[in-house]
């Protein structure tokens, strides 16, 4: 017999367990299926929001007027500026709600960044950060599980190893429910939906077949794909009765793929969620070149403007060099979110110390005396790597990058051996160009009519992001796909 619920969320991830909650305080009777056995991890820990009580409190204001311009301008307003302003008016409540109702029964609560300062255009951030921590004000905590309890508490059946396989519609067009596989029998079992399907399946990072037909260039550009998870199952799915998705590619990477060297990018396509190879100084504005030892831009910029850059230089990689020295000013960079020094970032500098002896030991990080031997064991043009050397050493003496204008208190010299250095490629962490949505979550058809009954949120849904991911803006993927989880929890839920 067809198990009947009003909604049916596909996927526990952020998106997923924000929107099941959602559509549960609304009276109605929810299904949360997820194709693995567990997504409680998955819940990241740095979260953004606009005029939250954290940042009220606080007293953290931000311009939403100047964000919303920001984001738009950042994406040549490739985007639905709806959605943007979406998100601005409603992410402040979404966290609140979060904080209130799942954090404080666990003795925890959001703290925010209030510094996200910056000096040059390319740098503009906002201090949109928010930190979960307990009363003692310390840790990072992995909340997922009790969003997922939260859920169960307010009578969400929730199904684990259950994956989509297709939308179901009715002689009216409109989605009725779904048809997913169990993972141990791999038995059909139809669910049906009364009020609304909500997608919130991620993105397709992990399906090389569709990577390379909807952003080739993201399979060059990086080493390692974070998202084993992200087949591009919701996405087919909405395509299937008739969705319209993004046209172009948006993408969040991360600078922090330590590779062997000689490492050709077309054989490195490494899917893995443990994040081998690893190099977490990767996303510091360090002395960087590319494969013929040459340095070619301003190393003080956003992770994935790093990545974009190497793409356009021999081998789509790049080299980080540094000495010993550096290691005890990192704090001068002034790096933002999880590549922050300490916390709330993941690494101290004695952290960082450890994380470079086991790329040592693993080879992936090259140690010498001199540049010149340093350059042979990265497989770099030696000659060109010490003049590379020598002059940003002057340029650091003179306090003035005249060749690429990084900010001079990011201009750490590298003249006191011994010399450390690394190859290093891009790291996908998920795809962000999806279904496309209207205002209310809904998905849209081609010609931009609202598909009845189905609605998208998270890494799947679209219009939100393009090209680039703005990292300067710390925590929005996170709280994109919660606030918009949220929201289509509620319209589903109502509809």
């Amino acid at each position: 017999m067809t198990e009947k619920y009003d909604v049916i969320v596909v996927g526990a991830s952020n998106a997923g367990g924000m929107a099941a909650c959602a559509a549960a305080e609304q009276g109605a009777k929810v299904l949360l299926i997820d194709k693995m056995g567990s997504a409680e991890y998955l819940y990241r820990l740095y979260i953004a929001a606009v005029d939250s009580r954290a940042q009220k409190e606080a007293g953290i204001q931000i311009d939403r007027a100047e964000l919303v311009n920001f984001l738009t301008a950042f994406a040549q307003d490739n985007v639905d500026q709806r959605l943007l302003w979406k998100w601005v008016n409603h992410s402040g409540e979404t966290v609140d709600w979060l904080e209130e109702e799942v954090l404080k029964p666990h003795q925890c609560f959001l703290r925010v960044e209030a510094d996200a300062g910056y000096e040059t255009l390319i740098n503009t951030a906002f201090p949109t950060e928010h930190e979960i921590v307990n009363q003692q004000a310390g840790g990072d905590y992995v909340y997922g599980k009790w969003v997922i309890d939260k859920a169960r508490q307010l009578g969400v059946t929730v199904k684990f190893n259950i994956k989509l396989e297709k939308l179901l519609t009715d002689a009216a067009g409109q989605v009725s429910g779904i048809t997913a596989r169990t993972r141990d029998s791999h038995q059909l079992v139809d669910y049906q939906a009364k009020k609304g399907v909500i997608l919130c399946t991620g993105g397709y990072g992990a399906n090389h077949e569709l990577m390379q037909e909807w952003n080739p260039l993201g399979l060059k550009k990086n080493v390692y794909f974070d998202c084993p998870r992200d087949d591009g199952s919701g996405i087919l799915a909405g395509l299937e009765v008739g969705a319209m998705r993004d046209e172009e590619p948006a993408e969040i990477i991360f600078n922090r793929g330590a590779v062997p060297v000689g490492t050709k990018v077309k054989e490195h396509n490494v899917i893995d969620f443990k994040a081998p190879g690893y190099f977490w100084m990767g996303s510091y504005p360090l002395l960087k070149v590319n494969l013929k030892g040459e340095r070619y831009f301003n190393e003080s910029e956003p992770y994935q403007f790093d990545i974009n850059s190497s793409a356009k230089q021999p081998g789509y990689l790049e080299a980080a060099i540094w000495d010993e020295k550096t290691l005890d000013h990192l704090a001068q960079f002034k790096t933002l979110a999880c590549a922050r020094l300490g916390w709330p970032g993941i690494y101290d500098t004695e952290q960082n110390k450890l994380e470079i002896k086991r790329r040592l030991e693993e080879g992936l990080v090259k140690k010498a005396e001199t540049i010149e031997d340093l350059a042979l064991k990265l497989n770099l043009p030696p000659e060109n790597l010490i003049h590379s050397v020598d002059r940003y050493n002057e340029m650091c003496a003179q306090g003035k990058d005249t060749d690429f204008g990084k900010e001079a208190y990011k201009l750490l010299p590298v003249d006191e051996g011994p010399f450390y250095g690394v190859i290093m490629g891009g790291r996908l962490l998920a795809t962000l160009d999806g279904l496309r949505i209207s205002p209310e979550m809904e998905v849209l058809d081609d010609d931009g009519e609202s598909i009845p009954h189905l609605y998208a949120a998270g890494n799947c849904s679209g219009g939100f992001f393009w090209g680039s991911y703005p990292d300067h803006v710390p925590g929005l993927t996170c709280s994109h796909a919660q606030t918009f989880g949220r929201l289509a929890g509620q319209a589903a839920a109502t509809n």
